[in-house]
This record gives structure tokens, C-alpha cells and sequence, in this order.
């Protein structure tokens, strides 16, 4: 019984002394002092900035307001893009120059309306009375002044854009770029977005992208023949290459090889009216006399699209022979040329039975030492380009590697045709 009681008290006093160890170590903190509190106010605003104009800033000014000379400078080119004038508070917020919370603290200050009267610009109201014709999907990039004219704006309106375009940089960049171009209303924007061939974001290099894209230097004209141009000669002349291969497909396959007057050129589809009178003075057609081909002695390995045409053949055949022959390299028997797809039988019979065919130029080589680009990119010989390769590695005579490719007597007939 007496050390049950012992126990009891043992366990009361080490309680008590918890008790009052706990307590002794609170008062000793209580007795630290508390640090100062210190309240951060609000940002308030801009000092010494009373009521503006915006449109009667310069750039000192516009410094003095907490922008630097640069974002200042694209503020200005900015206003004249508008036509020299912020009509709202709403069209100068656009500026990218001017973030959210910046335009935030000078709002206040900003002698302008909220939004244009009428509650819309006056470039708004006048593009939403006129309906838009847009005839299918297009590039915002490659339109000219005209171009947005034909689409229904007004010509006011068309070299705005053009401006806009300019100030990027050249290039629209993105459909949410063309969507801040302030000419165009949001109801025709929703008009023209799936037909814009744009992407859908701004690349984040958006600025290195635009200095990249800088518009180019007027281009110095020459006197040039449109039938002498290759792809090469129309990009000299501020055709993109797209449209260059367009230009130059049109005149070899719609027109027969040739433009016979400045107008053929007019109604080629890429070449906007604009373009086509900057280049129109310095067209040149120089007149040929036309000369009919001697088939007899016009070589099948080196006859031209247009010969072929002259002949008689539509533009498939003479397609289908002349890119079978490039992918040979050569015919070495007339009997391949009938082998072709998709040509007139009949009307090439008459045509081998008619015209010689010198295979002296037709490039030949043996399995052993062929390059391996022509091997499997010859029709005849890409299927079992990958075999030769190997087998020749470690038996480098022809005879040997024939055996083992075990070919069909067919294949290695045709094969045989360019092994010297």
C-alpha cells in the first residue's frame, strides 16, 4: 500500500514541474519584444501626371509618362497606323506597347472616351454596312490594297491593313494578330477566320519574328521576257516560290508553253492587279517565229514537254513520259516509253515508230560500283538496292552478286538494260 502512495505522489510532483516549466518558458517569451508592424499601402498614382491628350504626345512626353524610347517610338508609329489620330481609350489600350497595368494607371488620366461614339469606330461602322465576298480560303500576307478593295473594304480602309501589316513586320504573324488590326470589326473577323491560311497563335519570338519579316525594299525593275523566266526569275521579281511555280505552271500547262500577250499574264490568279501594273512597263514578249519539229530527228531521250505536246499528246502523256525518262535516267529501248502509265498508246506507238532514241548519254554502271542514291532511287533497281549493298561488301564481282540476288528473269532483264 505504502508504494502504491509513493507511486501517486511521485507521478503528482512530475506533472507539477511540467506544469511549471511550461508557464516559466511562456512569460519569458511574452517578455520579447514584438516587432514593429509595418503596412504597405496601395500603389497609388502616377505622380505629378495631370489630365492628357495622347494624341498630342511626342516622345520625350510619353518618356516623361514611364515608357522607354522604345516602347514610346512603336506608340507613335502605333497612332499613325490609325490614320494620325487615338479616337478611345479602348483603341490605344490595343497598342501592345502598353500593358494592362500601365494603361491601368493612366486611364484616369486619358482625355479620350471610353469607346468611339456610336460605340464603335467609325472604320467599324463602315465595314459591317458593306457585305464581305470572300471566294475561299487565303493568305492575309500576300493581298495587296486591291485585293481588300475587291473583298469589299473601302480604300481608306485597304491601306489601313496594309499599314498594319507593315508595322508587324511584313507578315500578319497570326490570326490573333490580324483579329487587333482595329480596321477590321469583330463581326467580319468571325467572317474571315476559317478562311485566313494563318496560324492560330503568335509565336512567343513574335519580335524577333517581325524584324526577320521586315518589309523589303523596293524591288528595281528590269525589261524581262515572262517566257524566259524560270522559277528562280520570278522570285527576283518579289514573287513568293509558291507562286513563282504557280506562274510558271500556268504558262507550260494552261498556255501551252507561252505568254502571248501582257494580258495571259494578267489573268494568271497569283499576280494581283497591283503587282501586275508595277511590273506591267517593263514586259517584253519577244515575238518567235514558230518553227514545226522534225520528229524524225528529234532524239526520244532528250525531246521536251512541248514537243511532245506539238505531237499531239495531252499534257498527262507528255507528263507521264517525260517523268518516267527522268526517274530512268534514260530510255534504252523504245519499248519502255509504251510501258509508261497513263499515256495515249496508239498516238506514242506513232511517235517511237517516227523518232530515234540515242542511248549513248543514259548513265550505266556495274552492281559493284553504283552509287547507292541511284541504286534506291532507279525504279528498277531499288527494290533490291539494300541486297546489293550488302552482298557487294564482301564479294565486289558482278557475277557473284547476281547469283545471289535470285532475281525473276523478268526484273534482272530490265536491270541488266543500264549494267555496263
Amino acid at each position: 500500500m505504502m508504494r502504491k502512495n509513493d507511486y501517486r505522489k511521485l507521478a503528482f510532483m512530475v506533472a507539477l514541474l511540467t506544469i511549471l516549466f511550461a508557464y516559466q518558458k511562456y512569460t519569458s517569451r511574452a517578455k520579447e519584444p514584438f516587432p514593429d508592424v509595418k503596412f504597405i499601402s496601395a500603389s497609388t498614382a502616377i505622380a505629378d501626371v495631370s489630365d492628357f491628350d495622347p494624341n498630342a504626345l511626342d516622345k520625350e512626353q510619353w518618356i516623361k509618362l514611364g515608357f522607354s524610347e522604345k516602347q514610346s517610338i512603336t506608340i507613335l508609329k502605333y497612332k499613325d497606323i490609325l490614320g494620325g489620330k487615338f479616337t478611345s481609350k479602348e483603341q490605344l489600350k490595343k497598342c501592345y506597347a502598353i500593358s494592362e497595368e500601365k494603361f491601368s494607371e493612366l486611364a484616369s488620366f486619358i482625355l479620350l472616351p471610353e469607346i468611339a461614339e456610336g460605340g464603335r469606330s467609325k472604320e467599324y461602322r463602315n465595314t459591317s454596312k458593306k457585305e464581305l465576298s470572300i471566294t475561299g480560303r487565303f493568305n492575309p500576307d500576300e493581298f495587296s490594297a486591291n485585293d481588300w478593295l475587291r473583298m469589299g473594304f473601302s480604300e481608306r480602309q485597304a491601306e489601313a491593313i496594309i499599314k498594319y501589316k507593315n508595322y508587324l513586320g511584313g507578315s500578319f504573324i497570326s490570326k490573333e494578330k490580324f483579329r487587333e488590326c482595329f480596321i477590321i470589326s469583330p463581326e467580319n473577323y468571325s467572317k474571315l477566320r476559317p478562311y485566313l491560311v494563318l496560324p492560330e497563335k503568335t509565336p512567343e519570338n513574335f519580335r524577333n519574328f517581325a524584324k526577320n519579316n521586315a518589309v523589303k525594299t523596293q524591288i528595281q525593275y528590269h525589261a524581262f521576257d515572262p517566257n524566259q523566266l524560270d522559277i528562280e526569275g520570278w522570285k527576283t521579281l518579289g514573287f513568293s516560290e509558291k507562286q513563282s511555280l504557280t506562274i510558271v505552271n500556268y504558262r507550260d500547262k494552261n498556255l501551252r508553253g507561252s505568254f502571248k500577250s501582257p494580258e495571259d499574264l494578267e489573268k494568271c490568279f497569283v499576280i494581283s492587279s497591283e503587282k501586275f501594273q508595277e511590273i506591267k512597263p517593263y514586259i517584253n514578249i519577244q515575238e518567235k517565229q514558230q518553227e514545226n519539229t522534225d520528229f524524225s530527228k528529234t532524239d526520244l531521250n532528250t525531246i521536251t514537254f512541248r514537243q511532245l505536246i506539238e505531237f499531239g499528246l495531252d499534257e498527262k502523256s507528255a507528263g507521264s513520259i517525260i517523268g518516267f525518262r527522268k526517274k530512268l535516267g534514260g530510255f534504252m529501248n523504245k519499248q519502255q516509253i509504251l510501258s509508261t502509265y497513263n499515256i495515249d498508246q496508239d498516238l506514242v506507238q506513232k511517235l517511237i515508230s517516227t523518232a530515234p532514241l540515242n542511248t549513248s548519254n543514259v548513265p550505266k554502271y556495274s552492281l559493284a560500283d553504283a552509287p547507292e542514291d541511284w541504286l534506291k532511287n532507279h525504279p528498277y533497281f531499288k527494290y533490291s538496292a539494300d541486297k546489293i549493298i550488302f552482298y557487294r561488301i564482301s564479294n565486289p564481282d558482278d557475277k557473284k552478286i547476281w547469283k545471289l540476288l535470285k532475281l525473276k528473269p523478268e526484273y534482272e532483264e530490265r536491270m541488266r538494260l543500264y549494267i555496263k
